[in-house]
């Protein structure tokens, strides 16, 4: 059955799903639909909107500290060196039912030496194209046990984030050898995941 957390929330992955290893963790959104006023308006002014490119990323940590660009799998890095992470691929559009986008960890083999993933989403050229996670809804984050499909818990993003650029949904962490999730739902004004990576050095 799956959990249903709240912001700040944690849960242990690893002690109700015995022998659990690789888990998905999905991701989604919906753009908030625009008044047809809105679009009319903006096609008489030449300024066709543009589709808001939510990207998801994770952010491997060692010791709690950012320490290597080759620790972001992202888009531009569909796979960490270890195997261990893998992004699923881009969604443009966050059109459809479902995940938009998904990362693949395999809990049982990441190095010791990592300690925590954060899971990110940043808008793609957000300051150039004048879009924030107020144009954004439904957002949430869920955590999958690849063995069976099962849903092992789901965070609901519910707060007002207009004018937030980034978000960090959450982390998947590892606690006396048992790996958790926290449910964290912070919205950052970084311009891009470079800036928004940076936080964790």
């Amino acid at each position: 059955m799956s959990i249903s957390l709240q912001k700040g929330q944690k849960v242990s992955l690893s002690k109700d799903n015995a022998g659990l290893s690789n888990i998905i963790v999905g991701l989604g959104w919906d753009e908030v639909q625009q008044s047809s006023g809105g679009k009319i308006l903006g096609s008489l002014f030449g300024s066709p909107k543009q589709a808001v490119d939510c990207d998801a990323s994770a952010i491997m940590l060692r010791n709690g500290k950012f320490v290597d660009k080759a620790d972001l799998v992202y888009f531009g890095n569909l796979r960490h060196q270890s195997g261990t992470v893998t992004h699923q691929g881009d969604n443009l559009t966050g059109a459809g039912e479902g995940d938009d986008e998904q990362i693949m960890i395999d809990l049982a083999r990441v190095p010791q030496e990592y300690d925590k993933i954060v899971i990110v989403v940043n808008i793609y050229q957000a300051v150039q194209r004048k879009q924030h996670f107020g144009m954004i809804q439904n957002a949430f984050v869920r955590l999958v046990d690849a063995r069976n499909n099962n849903e092992m818990c789901r965070y609901n993003l519910t707060d007002n984030y207009s004018g937030m650029t980034a978000m960090i949904f959450g982390e998947v962490y590892r606690h006396n050898d048992e790996w958790k999730f926290s449910a964290v739902g912070q919205g950052t004004n970084d311009p891009g995941l470079g800036e928004l990576s940076r936080r964790f050095c």
